[in-house]
């Protein structure tokens, strides 16, 4: 079975009970995406379960994917997954919008992740200590920070006992030796809990959108063992640099062009020596404390040997 055919029945199946559509539709949808257009199969699945989702008055999260698999938070390393947590409630924070009914902090052995709990789902509530199996959640990432969210199709169990909730916390000493792209100033979807980065003006998830600016820094650390890739977020890479949104946004207008932000930030932090601090979320590690460190920085040598990486 070809890898298009395989996506068809993967819609056709999420979309069988809501809406009167063949398999072969489906595929003819994503042909034309692949075949004519070039759209990665990725982005062109997104698009056609977009189309069919407006079809049937749903949203993303009332389809489930058909199966989830037992997972622990370690596990997160990639968005829109379906998977099983067994994790113990952290901490409820106040939600920031009316569509949200909770969002906290989940913890299992491995770490901690994220939780946000629809509104509109209906589900019963969640209790600060309480410990509960969640079948049926889906991933998302923000910034390299993975969450899991709760939604209609998600069973919440109580469990009478307790789990210890282990430590995610990393700290690496070492020189900053490349900065990757997607880095500066960028561009993210604006709608609600929507968060993902524009590529040439469209979100993977909304199609073509008017973004909102923000800042980050998506770097490699060498601690002279291993090659780390850590992410620093609006308000991190505004302390590393002394440039803020705002400034950032100035630069790019007066240069027109949004790369100089990212070739600004470069000159300053490439070849330096930083102690980083902070949470790991699959392979990467968000920059929460950060301080600079004298060192043999050579950015020549350095910059050598991050492009041969």
């Amino acid at each position: 079975m070809s890898d298009v055919r395989q996506h068809a029945d993967d819609i056709h199946d999420q979309f069988s009970d809501h809406l009167d559509l063949s398999v072969e539709d489906v595929e003819k949808r994503l042909r034309t995406l692949v075949d004519e257009y070039k759209v990665p199969i990725d982005e062109a699945r997104r698009s056609v379960t977009n189309h069919y989702l407006e079809e049937a008055g749903l949203d993303r999260e009332d389809l489930a994917s058909g199966s989830s698999e037992a997972a622990q938070v370690e596990d997160v390393d990639e968005p829109e997954q379906w998977i099983d947590l067994t994790a113990k409630v952290i901490e409820l924070w106040e939600p920031r919008s009316d569509s949200v009914a909770q969002v906290g902090l989940l913890g299992d052995p491995t770490g901690t992740i994220k939780f946000t709990k629809w509104a509109k789902s209906d589900l019963p509530s969640l209790d600060e200590g309480g410990v509960y199996e969640l079948r049926n959640v889906v991933t998302d990432e923000y910034q390299g920070r993975y969450s899991v969210k709760l939604n209609s199709t998600t069973v919440i169990e109580e469990l009478d006992e307790d789990i210890e909730v282990g430590d995610d916390t990393s700290e690496i000493e070492g020189a900053l030796v490349d900065m990757q792209s997607g880095s500066g100033l960028i561009k993210r979807c604006p709608h609600d809990d929507c968060t993902r980065v524009l590529q040439n003006g469209r979100c993977s998830e909304h199609g073509e959108v008017e973004g909102e600016f923000d800042l980050r820094i998506k770097a490699v650390v060498d601690d002279g063992i291993d090659a780390h890739e850590v992410i620093f977020d609006k308000d991190a890479t505004e302390d590393l640099t002394d440039i803020s949104l705002e400034e950032a946004k100035d630069m790019a207008m007066d240069a027109l062009d949004t790369t100089v932000v990212a070739d600004e930030i470069r000159d300053q932090i490439v070849g330096t020596y930083y102690r980083i601090e902070g949470p790991t979320f699959g392979r990467y590690v968000l920059a929460d404390d950060v301080e600079e460190l004298d060192g043999p920085a050579n950015a020549e040598e350095l910059l050598i040997k991050a492009r041969s990486m």
